[in-house]
């Protein structure tokens, strides 16, 4: 038993005894614990990452990094709204964008799948049957049109009945499995995720080139432009007509009409036969021949008093020129191919142009003319009778008592109907015809001046190419000018 020698105990009392019979003293309590973690602090590892690029797990974080500008605006809420609106719900952050990108891009699987079945259904993916059954389907909506409202009660029964478990049949009545968990959404890097950002990137590049189609077309919705009175007078007169037709317009044939052409319209039968068709045909006559009368109305807005009362008849201009294979410094047409559909006075310049058939194909000039070939401005379709002088001052003389109309200068024959077609394919694969003149009012043809096309032939540039521009402009008789002369 221990004693202490520095404190004097009475003899009269009793020491109390300890119940434990082991040492009184309390021993050590050990306490056991894991050794330092040795792993970098969280901007050591940020710092780790950003050296070493995994194409799957980094993807979306460089995707952010490049899409932020470099310095975020100070704003924290750039778009203002009055009141809070989904798209000013959370403030401008890096953060929730990194976020909320990682967990849209795992989600968004089903919304590409729909969109994956409706361009099936739509554009005859699957063959006729596939498609016939949609198309009868919506057939029969139209003609029953208040079975539209059972449409969300068959949807919600087909997706239960497709996911409905099936027992095998070496399962008991008695046994049933438990049912299989839902899928978790997939996780960043796996082909799933892939796909879904591959959809993202393609669907993205779609809308910004509609928004490229469209945009062009709200300066008249705008009234940026002068014709912005015009339609929306039109707009008016058309809305107060249909007024009165509505009730004679019959909804179940509208409808019908309405749903089922965009499936006539991507049929493979109308894109491959009937499209061509129809685009030659519009590029060789339609477009042309309008835009040629409204320019022609144009002009003759434009005349004096005395030229309404006086004949006037039109005379014909020829430009030739030769292609000549080599490197291309321009792609662009020297010779006025972009002339001002409105304009008066002949300032073609001389041959220096090109035009490529390809990057490098080689250049199209007066100058390339061989000297059997004939002149570069011509008054005659053979090719013969040259005109003399300088390129943008011509020597054209005309009859005593004609002179040209002042208010109108020379135009190029973009139609090209001079010009005969000839063997029995008149289209092109693209569905461009091959007679006629292009947009510009050239007409190719092969090296020695002949088989006009529309379009340079690859076969040419072997032997050589060459084409001829029709240009006509008017003139009047002034008896005025006879007494003159």
């Amino acid at each position: 038993m221990s004693t202490f020698d520095y404190v004097e105990i009475p003899p009269d009392v009793i020491r109390l005894q300890s119940s434990l019979a082991s040492d009184p003293v309390r021993p050590f309590t050990k306490i056991s614990t894991s050794l330092p973690s040795c792993s970098p602090t969280p901007a050591a590892a940020a710092a780790a990452a950003s050296t070493t690029f995994s194409p799957t797990k980094s993807l979306s974080t460089l995707l952010l990094n490049t899409s932020f500008p470099a310095s975020i605006p100070t704003s924290a809420s750039p778009r203002k709204s009055s009141t809070t609106l989904l798209s000013t719900r959370d403030p401008l952050s890096i953060p929730i964008t990194t976020v909320n990108f990682r967990r849209f891009v795992a989600r968004v699987g089903p919304v590409f799948w729909l969109q994956d079945r409706v361009e099936e259904v739509l554009m005859w993916r699957c063959g006729w049957k596939y498609t016939g059954v949609w198309i009868a389907i919506y057939a029969f909506l139209c003609y029953f049109p208040r079975m539209v409202l059972l449409v969300p009660h068959a949807i919600l029964a087909v997706i239960m009945l497709s996911t409905y478990p099936t027992p095998s049949p070496y399962e008991s009545i008695s046994t049933k499995s438990p049912p299989a968990p839902i899928a978790p959404p997939p996780s960043e890097g796996s082909v799933d995720w892939q796909a879904n950002l591959q959809a993202i990137q393609n669907l993205m590049g779609a809308f910004s080139d509609g928004y490229d189609t469209l945009s062009p077309l709200t300066p008249h919705l705008i009234h940026r432009s002068t014709h912005t009175s015009l339609i929306l007078t039109l707009t008016l007169l058309s809305f107060l007509f249909m007024l009165p037709m509505l009730p004679l317009v019959p909804l179940r044939l509208l409808f019908f009409i309405l749903g089922v052409s965009p499936f006539a319209w991507t049929h493979p039968v109308t894109q491959m036969r009937i499209m061509p068709l129809l685009k030659g045909v519009v590029n060789g006559g339609i477009v042309k021949g309008g835009s040629i009368k409204l320019r022609r109305w144009l002009d003759d807005d434009r005349l004096d008093d005395k030229h309404w009362g006086a004949e006037m008849r039109e005379v014909e201009l020829w430009e030739n020129e030769r292609w000549a294979p080599g490197p291309s410094l321009s792609s662009s047409f020297g010779t006025q191919d972009d002339l001002d559909a409105v304009g008066s006075g002949f300032d073609v310049v001389d041959g220096s142009g090109s035009a490529l058939l390809g990057a490098g194909a080689g250049t199209w000039s007066k100058t390339n003319l061989r000297p059997a070939d004939r002149a570069p401005w011509t008054r005659a379709r053979d090719g013969w009778s040259g005109v003399g002088g300088e390129v943008s001052n011509l020597t054209f003389s005309l009859a005593p008592g004609w002179a040209f109309v002042e208010t109108e200068g020379w135009r190029p024959d973009t139609l090209g109907s001079w010009v005969s077609a000839s063997g029995s394919n008149y289209f092109s694969a693209s569905g461009d015809p091959l007679f006629g003149a292009d947009d510009n009012g050239w007409v190719y043809t092969n090296d020695v001046w002949a088989d006009p096309c529309r379009i340079p032939l690859e076969a040419w540039k072997a032997l050589g190419m060459t084409r001829r521009r029709r240009w006509v402009r008017r003139v009047y008789f002034d008896p005025a000018l006879v007494e003159s002369a």
